[in-house]
């Protein structure tokens, strides 16, 4: 199959556009779902330390035989770690049995417990001392990036954040375009919920293709990285066979409709801590 675009982030360094996301997936599973998912062409594998499977996913890129140059490995920082970020990551870097991961990310800004400034100030010294090659965020609203970014002068490469098309984010995104940070999308999919739309499904018809296939397109033909989960080898490969097409402007509009204030999913950073 063939290999993902590279989305340039500002800090020099690249990431795969397509990636698989571990999230929910027990330990004990992950080293095999990340060694099949490096199989089929996955290059990016993104997890937390919340997700309690760093152990695995680190088994499983040793088990894949791909060179670590090769693998972009994403994980990010538990708010209750904010006061000792470089420490938590040291625990990340040891479960994942790796020297630095490529992008590490403050998980959400948990602006109750008023530490994220600290944290961030905590990934720029990681970044220095390489542990980290890339750094960002994830779930920041605009007042967080904004915070951050005026006490430290550092502007996050990415911001990984819900969205999918009922929930695109189009505010977040133009702010992001405007300071150079790349947007990526966690639960692309909607958690499987915008797979049964009638839009989706035209679309997918459209093209011959899976209404799944047609919202990762959207994505990508959108510019955002996607990170879709799945641990059947099937959904996998299908996930992964999308760039033998592309959406047209009818497609983008039709689907850009889908977008609604109430379409979030998860958790609202602004409260959530």
């Amino acid at each position: 199959m063939p290999t993902p675009p590279l989305i340039p982030l500002d800090d020099r360094h690249h990431i795969p556009q397509l990636g698989l996301g571990v999230w929910q997936i027990p330990n004990a599973e992950t080293t095999a779902v990340v060694r099949e998912a490096i199989a089929v062409g996955y290059r990016s594998i993104d997890t937390a330390a919340l997700y309690r499977n760093e152990v695995g996913v680190g088994e499983g890129l040793r088990a894949s035989g791909v060179p670590r140059d090769e693998l972009f490995v994403t994980t990010k920082l538990w708010h209750d770690r904010h006061i000792d970020a470089e420490r938590a990551l040291d625990e990340s870097l040891r479960r994942l049995t790796l020297d630095h991961v490529d992008l590490y990310l403050i998980h959400w800004p948990a602006p109750r417990q008023n530490r994220y400034v600290d944290a961030w100030r905590a990934l720029v010294r990681a970044r220095e001392s390489g542990h980290a090659r890339s750094i960002g965020v994830s779930n920041f609203n605009p007042d967080h990036l904004e915070r951050i970014i005026d006490a430290t002068g550092v502007v996050p490469v990415l911001n990984q954040v819900e969205l999918h098309p009922r929930f695109q984010q189009r505010a977040l995104r133009d702010v992001h375009a405007r300071l150079g940070i790349a947007t990526e999308s966690w639960s692309p999919l909607g958690q499987g919920g915008v797979l049964d739309d009638p839009t989706i499904a035209a679309v997918a018809r459209k093209h011959g293709k899976t209404p799944a296939q047609v919202v990762i397109r959207w994505h990508i033909d959108s510019g955002l990285i996607a990170i879709p989960k799945t641990t059947h080898p099937r959904r996998m490969r299908e996930n992964f066979d999308v760039f033998d097409f592309t959406l047209d402007a009818d497609d983008l509009a039709r689907i850009g409709a889908m977008d609604s204030p109430d379409g979030r999913l998860g958790f609202d950073p602004a409260t959530f801590s």
